[in-house]
């Protein structure tokens, strides 16, 4: 081979190289989009959302980078939010069986999320701060038995995790029973649970990549920050919380209703596994 052939060669390596896909499997999550009419979103579920690359409907707000090798997820204020929220969001769902909702899981089933991520770009509000935005959370859902038990129009529950992006750092919220007494019956309400003081992890994460692992077991549940830095709940709330039915989240769920504003977060890998 001569060296001009050689060089050819290389040149044509690099630029097979440069294309990269993101490694997630989709065929457990489904997609919500800030997309729709009305005060309902868009979603795209499995078989469907495998085809997101192609979609037209969805490419506004979940597109591949593929430079990075990453999945862009965008959000913006649109008129379209989920029930029980002002917010929208580009945010993953999981299903563990694809297309349904009504398949969970419970504390004592046990559960991990890995994913490795980073912020893309991220708007400020009129005090030059940026915006927030939730990355990772764990989901509590009624049972339909549940639900009719205490007269509920849907099979929402409290978020028992709602991981935050917030000024160039990761910060963590759960819930804690307001009475720690309370029946059955009266934690499935959702307002027996009020939100914990938060903790934020030292690291700042900025706008680099950077990993998430959240544990989840009987009574506890350890969030990691790049195999680094942990935290872990296992107290008399985690317990409790093992009455619900969880899936996990992950995307961008964005944090703010100002004119303007907007949020996209890349993510590379994200697996989860029971």
């Amino acid at each position: 081979m001569t060296k001009k052939e050689q060089k050819k060669k290389k040149r044509k390596k690099k630029k097979r190289k440069k294309f990269k896909l993101p490694k997630i499997d989709l065929s457990h999550w489904k997609v919500t989009t800030p997309a729709g009419n009305g005060k309902k979103p868009q979603e795209v579920s499995p078989p469907e959302i495998l085809n997101y690359a192609t979609n037209k409907d969805l490419l506004p707000y979940m597109y591949n980078d593929s430079v990075r090798g990453a999945i862009v997820f965008y959000a913006y204020p649109s008129k379209a939010t989920t029930a029980n929220t002002k917010y929208s969001r580009s945010e993953l769902r999981e299903q563990m069986v694809p297309g349904k909702n009504n398949v969970n899981w419970t504390f004592k089933d046990g559960g991990i999320m890995k994913g490795k991520l980073a912020i893309d770009e991220i708007s400020r509000d009129k005090n030059g701060k940026y915006h927030k935005v939730i990355i990772m959370q764990i989901h509590g859902r009624l049972t339909n038995e549940q639900r009719d038990l205490i007269g509920q129009k849907d099979n929402n529950a409290p978020p028992i995790l709602k991981i935050y992006w917030q000024n160039g750092k990761v910060r963590v919220k759960t819930k804690v029973l307001k009475n720690l007494n309370a029946t059955d019956e009266e934690l499935l309400h959702e307002d027996a649970w009020g939100d914990d003081k938060g903790f934020t992890f030292k690291q700042k994460v900025g706008f680099k990549k950077f990993r998430l692992e959240v544990r989840v077991s009987e009574g506890k549940m350890t969030i990691v920050l790049n195999n680094n830095e942990f935290k872990t709940y296992e107290n008399v709330h985690m317990r409790k919380w093992g009455i619900f039915e969880n899936y996990f989240k992950a995307g961008n769920y964005f944090q703010s209703r100002d004119e303007g504003a907007f949020a996209k977060v890349r993510y590379y890998t994200l697996e989860v596994s029971h």
